[in-house]
């Protein structure tokens, strides 16, 4: 999923399947995205962090180009910029942060909320790589979070990735859970808006992402259960900003996701 092949200095290429939806998906890409700037990166360093805008739709009959700009080296953090590429243009810009490890306090101020585990709920996905198994609202007890169009689900990656204490295949747990994010952010904005109450409200959604954004707090197993807690925050100018929290089955805070939707009612626009 995340295998890119070098073509000159700190430039990449890779490839990724055409999803049910048609074109290729905004999270593997980010995934890809994070992939090739930490192949540019000194050994220590471990990524907290990815902001990507999502430019165009990407294409699946063509390979993506990333090209890696080297914008800082220090001793304590480095950062990349990553341009995606296809024959269009460029379809995403990211920026990437790396951090050496290094000891301090922590401190969590988010609870994972009280659900039924996965076992015991429905599992469906549109992907064969990864499972997903969604709580409905009722079955969520005594939590609350600001926003409107709260949406939960436990995933997991179904292959096992490898030895999440070895810096390699963190690396790649990482990508995965930056693959897995992308997959509730529209559909918390979905939830928040006034039409999606209405009949057949899906049929007249337009539906894009706009950029995406993952802090990694802790060390991720992206092959084991995590909670993904979404909802959304605003909405204004047909944006919708969701706000997410990632919880492993201990209840320990992995990673917050944020990401701005385009959502149009195209009933407007005719």
């Amino acid at each position: 999923m995340f295998e890119l092949a070098a073509h000159g200095a700190d430039t990449f290429v890779g490839t990724g399947p055409q999803y049910p939806w048609g074109g290729l998906y905004g999270g593997q890409i980010v995934a890809q995205a994070l992939r090739a700037a930490t192949m540019s990166v000194d050994d220590g360093f471990e990524p907290h962090s990815i902001r990507a805008y999502f430019i165009r739709r990407g294409d699946a009959s063509e390979p993506v180009r990333y090209e890696v700009d080297r914008i800082r080296n220090g001793r304590s953090f480095a950062t990349r910029r990553v341009v995606a590429r296809q024959a269009i243009g460029a379809i995403l810009n990211a920026e990437s942060s790396f951090q050496r490890p290094e000891e301090s306090a922590e401190i969590q101020t988010i609870v994972m909320p009280d659900v039924p585990p996965p076992e015991v709920l429905e599992h469906e996905s549109w992907s064969d790589t990864f499972e997903r198994a969604q709580i409905p609202e009722d079955r969520v007890a005594d939590s609350r979070r600001d926003g409107k169009g709260r949406t939960l689900a436990w995933m997991r990656v179904k292959e096992a990735i490898g030895d999440p204490t070895d810096p390699d295949a963190q690396l790649l747990h990482r990508c995965w859970l930056a693959y897995l994010s992308d997959d509730l952010p529209t559909d918390s904005a979905h939830r928040a808006h006034p039409m999606s109450s209405e009949p057949d409200a899906g049929e007249h959604f337009f539906a894009a992402s706009l950029d995406h954004t993952v802090w990694f707090h802790r060390p991720v197993v992206a092959d084991a259960w995590h909670l993904h807690d979404f909802a959304c925050l605003h909405f204004v100018g047909s944006r919708g900003l969701s706000l997410g929290h990632v919880f492993d089955a201990d209840g320990l805070h992995i990673a917050t996701v944020a990401q701005e939707v385009l959502l149009r009612d195209t009933r407007e626009r005719s």
